[in-house]
């Protein structure tokens, strides 16, 4: 059998990165190896990957020569960054721009950068209807990679658009609440706008099915989601799996969910806000019969509450 062609995953014990890696080790076609690029190789979830079969690799998206040493003899690369773990559009792009350039470096064939679209491509500067944060952004973490796209040209490169993780429903508590009554609730500035929405381990898959079709993606935008559903439709199915009677939808103000006060509220208000007033736009890039292609194990919001549901706390 040919040498597996290795794909240096970036992120590769978080979200995206861990889930494309466990798709590459999963695939019995052997097509491609997995290097799973890890700060530190210690850590339990990295042991795990070099248990599964993958060739685990330290560098930093920081440290720019680190990274040419582990893209060398790729034959791609899948760029992720992590915003929640800084805060900073700022260091997104310069995180981003060390893994261009060490794309750059490696003369790697295929480049998957996983992105969002800039927000404030959909007002115009003199709107008020939402704060400027950072300085520059509407929404920093969509702003800062639709910026550092530019990073990337000139590479062969796919530009994978990805949706709301429903697994932030239990990695960041974005579940429903017990009230003090008993009942429970959740709380968005969604209006009834539907939200499109991924399982995190679908991206991971479909980054798998965007390498094995090669040159017809590079040079493309691709934009994917699970399904698109309202609000009120999710804490329905919610309601169902979790075995709760009512799950309330407080439909609130923006303004009022930035000042929630928690890490990134400002932020995420910000994100929500764009949702609502724009879900036109938003859902409408993102396909799920063209993501389905890419992943015909592509799963919607009730067969992703039957595999994760046990995870949000209640």
């Amino acid at each position: 059998m040919a040498t597996s062609k290795i794909i240096a995953v970036m992120g590769a014990t978080g979200s995206q990165g861990g889930g494309l890696c466990s798709a590459i080790l999963d695939d019995n076609s052997g097509e491609f190896a997995c290097r799973a690029i890890t700060r530190d190789p210690n850590k339990e979830k990295a042991k795990a990957l070099a248990a599964h079969g993958a060739e685990v690799v330290a560098a930093d998206m920081d440290d720019l020569e680190s990274l040419k040493r582990a893209f060398a003899g790729a034959y791609g690369v899948f760029c992720v960054t992590n915003f929640w773990e800084h805060f900073s559009g700022e260091k997104e792009k310069a995180q981003a721009k060390n893994m261009a350039d060490a794309a750059r470096a490696a003369s790697l064939q295929h480049v998957i950068w996983s992105t969002l679209e800039d927000t404030r491509e959909l007002m115009s500067p003199a709107d008020k209807r939402m704060p400027m944060l950072q300085g520059n952004y509407r929404v920093p973490h969509f702003d800062a990679k639709a910026e550092a796209d530019a990073y990337f040209e000139g590479l062969p490169v796919t530009y994978l658009i990805t949706s709301f993780y429903w697994d932030n429903l239990y990695a960041f508590g974005l579940g429903p609440k017990k009230e003090d009554d008993g009942s429970y609730s959740w709380t968005f500035p969604m209006g009834t706008a539907r939200l499109a929405g991924i399982a995190a381990e679908d991206i991971g898959k479909v980054a798998l099915g965007i390498f094995e079709g090669g040159a017809r993606y590079i040079g493309k935008r691709i934009a994917i989601a699970g399904e698109h559903l309202t609000m009120s439709e999710m804490a329905e199915k919610l309601s169902k799996a979790l075995g709760i009677s009512t799950i309330k939808y407080n439909a609130v103000e923006p303004d009022a969910y930035r000042s929630f006060g928690f890490p990134g509220a400002d932020e995420m208000g910000n994100m929500f806000q764009v949702y609502r007033d724009f879900e036109k736009e938003v859902v409408g890039i993102r396909s799920v019969p063209s993501t389905r292609e890419l992943n015909p194990q592509l799963l919607n919001f009730d067969a992703w509450l039957a595999k994760y549901g046990n995870r949000i706390a209640i």
